[in-house]
C-alpha cells in the first residue's frame, strides 16, 4: 500500500499497540502490590509477569486459527471484549484478596492481547514495503511504549500509594486487624479496572467498524531452479531462529519494565521515586524507537540495529552488576535503549519469504513473548536463591535484599548474546541444509 493509504490504517493499529501497552505495562506496579497484599516472596510475585506472557503460548496457535475464521477486524474486536472480561475478574479477586484469582485476570487479559498482537504484528508488517517494516513497527512501539510510562504512573500512583506505611505496619500487627489493612488495600484495584472493563468493551465495538484494508503477504518464490517447495512452517530456519531470539527479548524487556520498581524499593529508595522508575525505562525505549522512525532504512538498516542492540544489551548487563545504588537503576532503565529496536527488527527478518506460511509463522513469534513469563520469575528465583545465601554468609538482611536484587540481573547477558548471534548470522540462514 501507498503511504496515503496506509496511513489511516497504521493509526487504527497505533490505537491497539497503545491498548495493549497500558495494559501490559501496569504489571511493574502490580508485582509489589500483589507481593505486599498476598504476602507473597519475590519469585511469587514476578508471576504476575508468567500468567500475562504464558498466554501468549497456550493462546498463540488458536489465535491464528481464530483470525484465518473472522478475519483481522473482527478478531480485533474479540480480542478487546476478552481483555475487558480479564479486567472484570480483579473485582471478585480483590474482594476475596484471592493470588490465584488475580493470576486468572491476567492470564485472561493475556490471552486477549494474543488475539490483538497475532493480527496486528503481521498486519503492519505487510503493510507496506518489508525494508521498511521495523519503521512502522517502531511507531507501533512508541504507541505502545508511551500508553505503557501513562499505564505505570497512573496505577503505581493508585496501587502503590502508603505501600511503604502498610509494609511497616505490616511489621508490628497480627489477626483482623492485619486481614482488615490488606483488605483495605486490595479494594484499590476495584474503580480502576471497572474503568478499564467499560473503555474496552466500547473499543471492541468500535474497532468492528474500522477501515482496515485486507492485505496479505507476498508468495514465496519457488521459481528458482532446484529450489523445493516449503511444505512446513519448521523449514525456515530464519523464523525459528528469531522465535528463540525474540523469546529472549522479551524476557529481558520484561524484567527491565517489571523487576525496576521492586528492585528500587529493594535499594531502599523511597515509593515516590520507585514509582517512575518503570517510566525511565519505557521513556528510554520511545526515544529509541524515534531514532529508528528516522534512521531505518535510509541511514541504518534493520540489520544493523538488531546488532547494535545486543552488543549495547550485553555492554550494559555487565556494567549493571558490578554498579549500585540510584545509578544502576538508571543503568537499568537505559536497557530500554538496547531493547527498543529488537521487536521491530526481528519480525521483518523472521518472517521474510514465509508467503503462505506468514500467518502461522506470526503465531509462532508471538509464542515467543512468553518469554516474559519464564525468564522473569526466572529471576525472581534467582534474586530469592542469592537472598538465603547472603544471609547465610552473615551479610544483614537489607543488605542481602538489594544485593541479591542487583545481581540476578546476570541472567540478561546469555540472552542479549543470543539475540546478537541472530542479527550476526541467524536471520541468514534460510536452510537447515
Amino acid at each position: 500500500m501507498n503511504k496515503s493509504s496506509s496511513f489511516v490504517p497504521l493509526m487504527i493499529i497505533a490505537a491497539l499497540f497503545f491498548i495493549f501497552g497500558f495494559v501490559t505495562w501496569i504489571n511493574g506496579a502490580l508485582i509489589p502490590f500483589m507481593k505486599t497484599i498476598n504476602e507473597l516472596t519475590a519469585a511469587q510475585s514476578y508471576l504476575v509477569a508468567s500468567a500475562s506472557y504464558i498466554s501468549f503460548v497456550v493462546m498463540a496457535l488458536p489465535a491464528s486459527a481464530i483470525l484465518a475464521k473472522i478475519g483481522y477486524r473482527k478478531g480485533m474486536s474479540v480480542g478487546l471484549f476478552v481483555m475487558a472480561l480479564g479486567a472484570l475478574v480483579f473485582i471478585p479477586a480483590a474482594n476475596a484478596r484471592t493470588y490465584w484469582m488475580f493470576l486468572l485476570g491476567i492470564f485472561i487479559q493475556g490471552a486477549g492481547m494474543t488475539l490483538l498482537q497475532t493480527a496486528a504484528n503481521p498486519y503492519v508488517t505487510i503493510l507496506g514495503p518489508i525494508e521498511s517494516a521495523a519503521k512502522r513497527i517502531s511507531i507501533m512501539g512508541i504507541a505502545n511504549k508511551v500508553a505503557g510510562a501513562l499505564g505505570s504512573l497512573i496505577f503505581g500512583a493508585l496501587l502503590l500509594s502508603g505501600i511503604d506505611e502498610v509494609n511497616e505496619k505490616l511489621q508490628t500487627v497480627s489477626g483482623d486487624e492485619k486481614n482488615q489493612l490488606l483488605d483495605t488495600m486490595a479494594d484499590s484495584v476495584f474503580m480502576p479496572y471497572v474503568v478499564m472493563a467499560v473503555v474496552l468493551m466500547i473499543l471492541g465495538f468500535l474497532i468492528r467498524k474500522a477501515p482496515l484494508p485486507h492485505v496479505e503477504a507476498a508468495p514465496i518464490d519457488e521459481s528458482q531452479a532446484g529450489k523445493t517447495a516449503k511444505t512446513n512452517i519448521f523449514q525456515f530456519p530464519q523464523l525459528i531462529l528469531g522465535v528463540v531470539a525474540l523469546f529472549m527479548y522479551v524476557g529481558v524487556e520484561v524484567i527491565a519494565g517489571d523487576s525496576i520498581i521492586a528492585y528500587g524499593l529493594s535499594l531502599g529508595l523511597p515509593v515516590s521515586q520507585a514509582k517512575w522508575f518503570t517510566t525511565f525505562t519505557l521513556f528510554a525505549m520511545v526515544g529509541t524507537y524515534s531514532l529508528g522512525v528516522i534512521l531505518i532504512p535510509k541511514y541504518l538498516s534493520q540489520t544493523t540495529a538488531l546488532r547494535i542492540s545486543g552488543v549495547l544489551g550485553i555492554i550494559l548487563s555487565l556494567v549493571i552488576v558490578n554498579t549500585s545504588g540510584f545509578t544502576s537503576v538508571l543503568l537499568v532503565a537505559s536497557l530500554g535503549i538496547a531493547n527498543a529496536l529488537v521487536w521491530p527488527a526481528i519480525w521483518p527478518l523472521a518472517i521474510d519469504g514465509l508467503g503462505k506460511f506468514t500467518k502461522t509463522g506470526a503465531a509462532f513469534l508471538i509464542m515467543a513473548i512468553s518469554g516474559g513469563a519464564i525468564l522473569t520469575p526466572l529471576y525472581g528465583k534467582l534474586v530469592d536463591y542469592l537472598k538465603e545465601v547472603y544471609l547465610a554468609e552473615g551479610m544483614e538482611e537489607v543488605v542481602a535484599t538489594s544485593h541479591s536484587a542487583n545481581q540476578g540481573y546476570w541472567i540478561l547477558l546469555p540472552a542479549y548474546i543470543i539475540i546478537f548471534l541472530y542479527a550476526l548470522k541467524g536471520h541468514k540462514i534460510k536452510s537447515w541444509k
